[in-house]
């Protein structure tokens, strides 16, 4: 039996025992990027967090007991403005964008598709794009329509608001304060200010399919309709966990919500929501007008992907975050000092209780991280850091990552300390003497070990061979 975990429940507002409804397969959704843009700093906090938690529910349950689902929004206004404004087709600004977004994530130390998925076996990582789905879509539509919980105006399908009495459960926001949102712009044809639009006509240029309903005009499928028809490909009607951030829960995940529970008739349609907190950067809400707008590839060209996030994982995940240059540095120096501590030491094979039981509560990772510093076992330390997905790189891999970082070509010196290697061996002191000096004008510090191997360094002096 697995430990018992608690998350908290944006649907109940208090944090609960989870307890999933099949612990063979625990299933969980998270909303992934809108591929339009290069991403912020912001986009990576959910990313990372809901990382940390698929890590933690391999832990408890085994690898191929959770099926975790991040989507792609390739089909969206901004794409469409953004790849009108550059003069590309949709396609080459979403591919793009995406694998720009991988390599990002790959940097942070986020477990990707084809690192957890085995050649012949169920896919427990999938990575489902929204123009792959669109049949799905469109069948959901039908089905609400066909309910009595959706209608056809004008060339497009709306959400029939009204028609689900418990709408808002999730945000659980008074229906005068929702109402009075919606009605900045209500379409004509729209029979309530709250009903949203899972079907829409396309306009000229615009990515277009054939329409539901018996709507002659082609068109595409509204935002919200995209996560319900992704998660019930993948995961089925209902399911365990559903995650995002915290601006998601209304309209987007209030959305979802009634699309999914209205077509299958269910009574919910993921048992735990779980939502982080917003982001700031220096004490101050990120913005372009203010100009402190980052993206990630700018911070991940000045910081390594594991300072960054060890940075976002110092504060609880339902907390705002203050993005801080103290923040990182503070980050950078703690794992130089783990990385110390643990050398190339082997992770033990069991967790550290105390940081075990910090993450069961609710990823409470400020707790767990202040336990990782209590640590003097290397071997736990490293197994702890290992599940916040930290100290992953052996000794040698941080040798030559740092040699990349200081322009230094780390072929040219495994092969000058080959030949320095060689002619100690022949007793040619002079040239191994020749050799350390090279490699000392480049910076590279030289350690010959009882083992007969020489390891390296970038950055303080070359000792004598």
């Amino acid at each position: 039996m697995a430990p018992l975990l608690r998350l908290y429940n944006t649907l109940s507002r208090a944090k609960e025992p989870f307890a999933p409804i099949d612990p063979g397969n625990v299933r969980m959704y998270a909303c992934g990027p809108t591929v339009y843009d290069a991403a912020h700093i912001g986009n990576a906090r959910p990313i990372i967090v809901f990382d940390l938690l698929f890590r933690l529910l391999r832990r408890l349950y085994g690898e191929a007991a959770v099926t975790y689902v991040r989507n792609v929004t390739d089909v969206d206004d901004k794409i469409n403005a953004r790849a009108a404004e550059r003069g590309v087709s949709i396609r080459t600004l979403t591919d793009g964008t995406l694998a720009a977004f991988h390599a990002d994530l790959r940097a942070l130390g986020v477990l990707m598709p084809d690192e957890v998925n085995r050649p012949g076996g169920r896919a427990v990582f999938i990575e489902p794009r929204a123009t792959d789905h669109i049949r799905e879509m469109i069948e959901m539509v039908e089905r609400l329509v066909a309910a009595g919980h959706a209608y056809v105006a004008e060339d497009h399908v709306l959400f029939d608001v009204p028609s689900m009495p418990d709408y808002g459960s999730l945000s659980k926001r008074p229906l005068d304060e929702m109402e009075a949102g919606a009605r900045v712009d209500v379409a004509p044809y729209k029979r309530s200010a709250l009903d949203f639009v899972l079907w829409k006509p396309s306009k000229p240029g615009e990515p277009a399919w054939p329409s539901p309903c018996g709507i002659a005009a082609p068109g595409r499928p509204g935002w919200h309709i995209e996560c319900s028809a992704m998660s019930w490909k993948h995961l089925g009607e209902t399911f365990d966990i559903h995650a995002g951030g915290i601006d998601l829960v209304f309209p987007h995940h209030e959305n979802e919500v009634a699309q999914s529970r209205c077509c299958f008739g269910t009574p919910v349609m993921a048992n735990v929501w779980m939502h982080n907190g917003f982001l700031q950067v220096e004490g101050e809400k990120m913005s372009k007008s203010l100009g402190n707008f980052v993206t990630l590839r700018e911070v991940l060209a000045d910081w390594p992907g594991e300072v960054v996030r060890l940075a976002m994982l110092r504060t609880h995940y339902r907390q705002p975050i203050d993005w801080t240059l103290r923040g990182l540095e503070e980050s950078a120096r703690t794992l130089e000092r783990w990385y110390a501590a643990v050398g190339d030491t082997a992770p033990a094979a069991d967790l550290p209780g105390p940081v075990r039981d910090a993450l069961l509560d609710d990823l409470n990772t400020p707790a767990a991280l202040s336990e990782l510093h209590r640590l003097d076992d290397p071997a736990a330390l490293k197994a702890g850091a290992n599940l916040l997905g930290l100290l992953g790189q052996t000794k040698a891999e941080r040798d030559r990552a740092a040699v990349v970082s200081a322009g230094v070509d780390a072929a040219a010196v495994e092969g000058l300390i080959a030949e320095r290697k060689a002619a100690r061996a022949r007793k040619d002191w002079a040239e191994s003497d020749r050799i350390r000096d090279i490699l000392a004008a480049l910076n590279v510090t030289l350690k010959d070990n009882k083992d007969g191997t020489t390891t390296w360094t970038v950055g303080r002096e070359g000792e004598r061979g």
